[in-house]
């Protein structure tokens, strides 16, 4: 993937613009467990209050408060309430709390948090004796022990009273007045402990205790109190507030309802939020993918067209096939499964440990746990499947190149009856590619239910573990359930990072495969300066001691070959198969370039031109017709888009082609199918041949392309094709088999064995070379050489 950079860097922007909105969605789902999980715990369990934090409070609530608070928590108290009285009272206040007289007001500027924490244990303790049963057994416990301490108060005072009135008579006045004076007190203080056991006041009783027994009290409440865990201490809080708030006349449940009500449209408005970020980083994620293979198969495509044939060499077309369509593909497809899964999967698996362990850290030993167990999991799974991806894309190189065979050559196998052989070999590459995807997807199949298992057993124990920690009141029903959620998202995070790993491989090899194609170094490459023809010369074309021999041979094909091909003639080149004529033309359109000398064209080095000028002055017939799909027009302008219809109707004629045109449905806007499939071998051919005379180069050059004609046609053909060099000074070019289509070229060059060993007219060749005499006699009856 790295040799491919380049390609990645181009689209940094729509890559970062996808990355924040991958951001915004991860934050949305990491936001909503969290709003659930208030819903339930505070909004549910609470009544609508999160913490021990009230806005108003009576005044006895206020100085119970304060009774149960150290001295630094009564000044926070103190200086976060104000008292109001009922006639100070703002009307939304009134509004709210029906009953509220003479209050202690909320202040604005308040440290919440802090307030919070001084208020939590106080607001308690005094809730709870407030909201206290009176028919529950720990109320009448209570209220016994309240009796006794009164009982013995007053035991106390009788004590006191009857020891003053035996000895009263003894006492100093002053002693005496001292002593009446306790016991009016005492018995003040008895009938006032009487008249609050009678109205229940637990409070009054509290505060009349002795410092060190009321210390000794409040610590005994603080060690019960860290038994419980924080968020179940805010929960008590919130309820305590609601009762503070009923006593007050306030709907309690108005309040619920909007509190569930306002979180529940903040759920609704950050999915939706969530949702718009994840449409719009598909969408550029999928626009990303799709540029990136654009420009790859533009590019894939432009360096294929520029290979010469050794390089095509190097790449069946079958495999070129592959990477420019299956490879590029697999490239799209991690590319946008990156951008949505690599930074949106860490981003959620993170952050989502980061919540769990906010909303209870004895919990994460549980995921800590399955996570261990996921990454032995996927460790397995990766060192079975990864092997195997570049197994697959060799097979189905091989897959291509049967059917390509098959379908290339479905008429000769036909011809020779070898249709179960074809099938065969189709079939045995399809089984083995069969075989390998089956394998691959049975182990990847496998992978999803290990992980539902997994996910259901984590569920499973997150409940049995949270149930416990509910129970001893650490947590609540709403963090539990967000811990859930949470443990969920760590567990996805995980899978989405283990299937883009698992295409990871897969792509980097379809990489390599493509980087390997574009950046193959072409054997013909464009000159740095390149030389420009002469106005002067036209269609001059000479070899200069030329030899070539095919990259990785040692033997050369062509040795010394030298000639010159003039304007308005026509030089023609004849041997044995094998000799060479092929690739000699080939050379002067740089489908090769030379071993050793030179090929000029109008007095140039083709190595020193631009090859889109030299190829401009070409028109080339291969041996294999290949037409394009398109209507016949269109199939001769592809040389020659300007070209008129006169100039088409033209080439027609001397290509010999008019005749079945004009009986073709349509005449030029005929279509033409693929490969000139839906015409003869003869017609194609005459096609290839008007193709190139459309253009009306100033070289034409015929690689044995009337080989599909009939000598009638053939003889016809070479009139019209002279007459029309003569007249516009076209050089032509023509590789022959037959003596009978070169024998009237102005010059003929004989090879063999990659040799010139013949270079002349017809008679004088059949005068000074054996192997033109060979060929001529194999081919022609001596009447029928004299006769031509």
């Amino acid at each position: 993937m790295f040799r491919l950079r380049k390609y990645f860097k181009k689209y940094w922007a729509l890559f970062l613009i996808a990355i924040v909105m991958i951001l915004g969605q991860a934050a949305s789902e990491l936001a909503l467990p969290d709003y659930m999980s208030n819903i339930v715990s505070n909004g549910i369990q609470a009544g609508g209050f999160k913490d021990a934090v009230s806005d108003v409070l009576t005044r006895d609530t206020y100085h119970h408060i304060l009774l149960f608070a150290n001295e630094k928590e009564q000044t926070v108290i103190k200086r976060s309430y104000r008292y109001t009285k009922e006639e100070k009272l703002d009307s939304d206040i009134k509004k709210t709390f029906p009953k509220a007289k003479n209050i202690y007001v909320l202040k604005d500027d308040i440290n919440h948090d802090e307030l919070n924490k001084a208020m939590l244990k106080s607001m308690l303790i005094v809730s709870s004796i407030e909201d206290m049963d009176k028919n529950s057994e720990s109320y009448k416990k209570l209220m016994g022990q309240l009796t006794a301490s009164v009982a013995s108060f007053r035991q106390k005072y009788e004590q006191a009273y009857n020891s003053y009135q035996a000895n009263k008579n003894n006492l100093p006045e002053t002693t005496r007045q001292a002593s009446e004076t306790k016991l009016a007190a005492m018995k003040t203080q008895l009938q006032m402990m009487e008249e609050k056991v009678k109205e229940g006041d637990v409070f009054y009783f509290i505060g009349a205790m002795p410092e060190d027994s009321r210390n000794k009290m409040f610590d005994s409440i603080d060690k019960q109190m860290k038994t419980m865990g924080n968020s179940t201490m805010n929960i008590a809080g919130g309820n305590a507030v609601k009762s503070e708030y009923k006593r007050l006349g306030a709907n309690t449940d108005d309040i619920q309802n909007a509190y569930v009500f306002q979180a529940g449209v903040k759920m609704l408005v950050i999915a939706l939020l969530g949702a718009v970020a994840s449409i719009a980083a598909a969408f550029f994620a999928s626009k990303t993918g799709a540029a990136i293979a654009r420009d790859l198969r533009l590019d894939l495509f432009k360096k294929v067209e520029s290979f010469s044939t050794h390089e095509m060499d190097q790449f069946s077309t079958a495999s070129l096939i592959t990477r420019s369509t299956n490879d590029i593909t697999q490239i799209q497809q991690v590319v946008v499964m990156f951008i949505r899964l690599v930074c949106f999967a860490p981003v959620l698996g993170l952050g989502a440990f980061v919540r769990a362990i906010q909303q209870s850290k004895s919990m994460t030993g549980v995921i800590g746990l399955v996570l261990i167990v996921i990454l032995g999991v996927l460790g397995v799974t990766f060192s079975i499947v990864l092997p195997k991806f570049k197994i697959i894309q060799s097979l189905i190189d091989k897959l291509n190149l049967a059917m390509r065979e098959n379908l290339s050559g479905v008429l000769v196998i036909r011809a020779f009856g070898n249709e179960k052989e074809a099938e065969r070999r189709f079939d045995v590459s399809n089984t083995d590619l069969t075989k390998v995807n089956l394998f691959v997807n049975r182990v990847m199949i496998s992978l999803m239910p290990i992980m539902m298992f997994i996910m259901n057993a984590v569920t499973l124990a997150i409940v049995y573990v949270g149930a416990k920690q509910i129970d001893l009141g650490h947590i609540q029903i709403g963090q539990m359930m967000a811990f859930l959620q949470y443990g969920m998202m760590i567990i996805m995070g995980f899978l989405m990072i283990a299937m883009i790993a698992i295409m990871l491989p897969r792509a980097s090899i379809s990489a390599k495969r493509i980087a390997d194609v574009l950046e193959t170094e072409n054997s013909i490459v464009e000159p740095a300066h390149p030389e420009a023809f002469p106005d002067d010369q036209r269609g001059v074309v000479t070899f200069d001691h030329v030899s070539f021999a095919y990259p990785g041979s040692e033997e050369n094909v062509l040795s010394d070959i030298s000639f010159t091909a003039k304007p308005g003639q026509t030089t023609a080149f004849i041997g044995s198969t094998g000799s060479g004529k092929s690739t000699l033309i080939n050379l002067v359109p740089r489908f090769y370039d030379t071993t050793s000398g030179h090929v000029y064209v109008d007095g140039v080095d083709v190595r020193n031109a631009s090859i889109h000028e030299l190829r401009s002055k070409l028109g080339i017939v291969p041996q294999k017709a290949n037409l394009f799909s398109g209507d016949v027009r269109s199939t001769l302008q592809y040389g020659a888009s300007n070209a008129s219809d006169e100039d088409l109707e033209r080439a027609l004629e001397i290509s010999q082609s008019k005749e079945f045109v004009d009986k073709l449905p349509g005449g030029l806007d005929h279509e033409i199918a693929a490969g000139g499939t839906n015409v003869s071998g003869g017609q194609r051919q005459r096609l290839a041949i008007a193709r190139a005379l459309a253009k009306n180069p100033e070289i034409l050059i015929f690689d044995d392309s009337f080989s599909a004609l009939d000598f009638k046609t053939d003889a016809k053909l070479r009139k019209e094709l002279n007459e029309m060099c003569q007249k516009e000074h076209n050089t032509v070019l023509l590789v022959g088999q037959r003596i009978a289509s070169i024998m009237h070229a102005d010059q003929i060059i004989v090879l063999d064995e990659g040799r010139m060993v013949g270079k002349g007219t017809h008679d004088e060749l059949m005068k000074t070379c054996d192997v033109y005499q060979q060929i001529a006699y194999s081919q022609l009856s001596k009447e029928e050489l004299e006769n031509e």
